[in-house]
């Protein structure tokens, strides 16, 4: 999604430009030219990831190889740190010039990794207000453009018209169930998501949207047989309408607070990767919302505490409108303020991200117009 904006808002700024790299059907559509697609690369977890390194090494050599074919003039990595900063190290070792979109989150466990983008990322583009000082204090060029997500308006949803395009009850109260982007996330989170909406009953609608990088026809099966669910295209209008949301840690979360939906964070993933991962979390909180927040504004429940009856106690907490519900909401508000990063009307975070990068392409920006129209090849 991030990948697929900055496509769109470099292309109005210089048409010429050409894109292509790892992605998925957003970006395609964007018109990026996906020689590698993401939902290959959708993998988390220390023990997860180790059955598929044959492939992503295949992969990543494919990638390289396509950059070697087509000598892009600037490489832009998003997030996917392990993935991301071996690129980035072939790129600077070609004298290709690489900008970090959606920096690692190396403020949260493995800090010494900052040496990896000190010494291969010419500009990194920050999402989180707290990570421009976080990188600069430790040598990295750094710049705070906002969140992508902050600017997008709430969806207009007819909730009639919406209920009858998924067969839904617009009398009921909707739950959202978000179980994760990965299929290791959802296999982890969806079976005790699938108890707590069991156990909240009939009173409610429960609606699944279906990630980008999940297959359909993959949670069509984990669902088969429980007529509760409802599978939804796309995550924002179903939050707009949901009266409260069941949302595993990630972005997600966020997506959540910003158009107003008060929700549990739940996560879990293998005991291994537990064991060997939470002594190095280095920060006080689980959801990135608390994170922004700086205090726990969303309950967390993870790894043992992710129960169905710990999830059903707190969401039965925030659905009526009483104060835990206000409070939340009112979180929701300033966490959208600072992930903004400017006043509202003063230029979106796209924008400013696209903005950068023309910069590092050697162009100027003047209102909406650079003034280089010369042709560049772009590498994600």
């Amino acid at each position: 999604m991030y990948g697929a904006q900055l496509i769109q808002a470099l292309r109005r700024c210089e048409p010429s430009l050409e894109f292509f790299g790892v992605g998925g059907d957003r970006m395609r559509a964007a018109g990026c030219d996906t020689v590698v697609d993401s939902k290959d690369l959708a993998v988390v977890g220390i023990s997860e990831i180790l059955s598929h390194l044959p492939n992503i090494w295949r992969l990543f050599h494919k990638l390289i190889a396509e950059a070697d074919k087509r000598h892009p003039d600037l490489a832009i990595v998003i997030d996917s740190p392990a993935f991301n900063w071996r690129v980035a190290r072939q790129m600077h070792k070609r004298g290709i010039r690489v900008v970090y979109y959606v920096c690692p989150q190396f403020w949260a466990w493995r800090q010494g990794r900052v040496r990896l983008l000190r010494k291969y990322i010419d500009k990194a583009l920050v999402i989180f207000p707290f990570e421009e000082k976080f990188y600069r204090d430790r040598g990295v060029n750094t710049t705070f453009v906002g969140h992508p997500l902050a600017d997008l308006p709430l969806p207009e949803v007819d909730r009639a018209v919406y209920a009858a395009q998924y067969q839904l009850d617009a009398a009921k109260p909707w739950i959202t169930l978000m179980p994760g982007s990965r299929v290791k996330e959802v296999r982890m989170n969806l079976p005790t998501i699938l108890e707590s909406a069991a156990s909240l009953g009939s009173d409610y609608e429960f609606l699944l949207p279906v990630a980008p990088t999940i297959d359909r026809d993959f949670l069509k099966s984990l669902i088969e047989g429980d007529s509760l669910i409802r599978l939804v295209s796309d995550a924002m209008p179903a939050l707009v309408q949901s009266c409260a949301g069941i949302i595993a840690g990630g972005t997600a979360t966020v997506e959540a607070a910003l158009m107003g939906t008060p929700f549990v964070m739940v996560y879990r993933v293998s005991p291994l990767t537990y064991l060997l991962g939470r002594p190095r979390v280095k920060v006080p909180h689980f959801a990135m919302v608390n994170l922004i927040a700086g205090e726990e504004i969303v309950p967390e429940l993870v790894q043992q505490d992710f129960t169905a009856e710990n999830v059903v106690a707190r969401i039965n907490n925030l659905i009526p409108d009483g104060p835990a519900r206000q409070k939340m909401i009112a979180g929701f508000a300033g966490v959208r303020t600072r992930l903004r990063g400017l006043p509202e009307g003063e230029g979106h975070a796209v924008a400013r991200a696209a903005e950068a990068i023309m910069s590092e392409l050697g162009t100027s920006y003047v209102g909406s117009v650079f003034d280089d129209s010369t042709q560049a090849k772009t590498t994600k």
